[in-house]
């Protein structure tokens, strides 16, 4: 069939709309499924890591399988083996002691290894209230303070405790000021809702304040936890990083399924 002049050129403008649509949404599309993305807040810069527990997978990680803890990446990957090509990312998921083990709950794939800790004493993880992140056998996705997570029988197949709590219900801390003096890297986790939690660090030295408030204002989460500060370290292939200048303890992995 032949065209005229103006059918062809009519048809390629069509096309022409189509493909400038194309380019438009590409980006945000690519964004939104990015594993990690930048957000600038207050002045500061902090990295996203987004876990969907409907499409991805979530695992805690403190020892190799020979009983040694891990400490860092490298050991991490070495554990994972062949798994390592499903990694969306890896972060430092709660406070340790110099040994590498965790000083508060800690259950990985349903077996509590270390008890829940409800005492007083100095530091981070005693400001109280703190808390701890897990995700039942059902799949879904919490974070309780400490007094309410004890309360109850609870079944964990994932379950960290950090602290001090940075969101609970929707107020910030009640120890927080709105924009402290101690500035450090800090990282923690956030919860958008039973199924999406966001694991952040910051790209500098923030405050408590103006950390929660990130988590609470800019990724609209009700509740959230502080993981820890100055160790804080990112494993995210997706943007070629691999932190390495800390030995941690427990870490939390997030694998997209296959």
């Amino acid at each position: 069939m032949k065209l005229n002049r103006m059918t062809l050129i009519a048809i390629a403008s069509v096309v022409g709309i189509f493909a400038a649509a194309a380019l438009f949404f590409l980006p945000r599309m690519h964004e939104r499924d990015a594993p990690c993305a930048v957000r600038d807040f207050e002045g500061s810069r902090f990295i996203v890591c987004t876990f969907d527990a409907r499409r991805h997978d979530m695992r805690l990680y403190s020892r190799t399988e020979t009983g040694d803890y891990l400490r860092g990446f490298e050991s991490l990957q070495r554990t994972l083996g062949l798994e390592t090509r499903n990694v969306r990312f890896a972060m430092n998921a709660g406070m340790f002691n110099d040994a590498g083990a965790p000083i508060g709950l800690y259950v990985e794939d349903g077996y509590e290894q270390k008890s829940i800790s409800l005492t007083d004493g100095p530091g981070n993880f005693h400001l109280k209230p703190n808390g701890v992140f897990w995700q039942g056998m059902d799949g879904l996705l919490h974070i309780d303070t400490s007094d309410i997570y004890a309360s109850e029988l609870r079944d964990a197949r994932w379950a960290t405790q950090s602290g001090p709590m940075l969101v609970i219900n929707g107020e910030m801390h009640p120890a927080f000021s709105e924009d402290g003096t101690s500035r450090l890297v800090r990282n923690g986790v956030g919860l958008r809702d039973a199924h999406t939690a966001y694991f952040v660090i910051s790209s500098g030295m923030v405050s408590f304040g103006r950390f929660a408030r990130f988590f609470r204002d800019e990724l609209q989460c009700r509740d959230a936890l502080f993981l820890d500060g100055t160790v804080s370290s990112l494993w995210a292939p997706s943007i070629g990083r691999a932190d390495d200048n800390h030995e941690l303890g427990p870490m939390v992995v997030v694998l997209d399924r296959r």
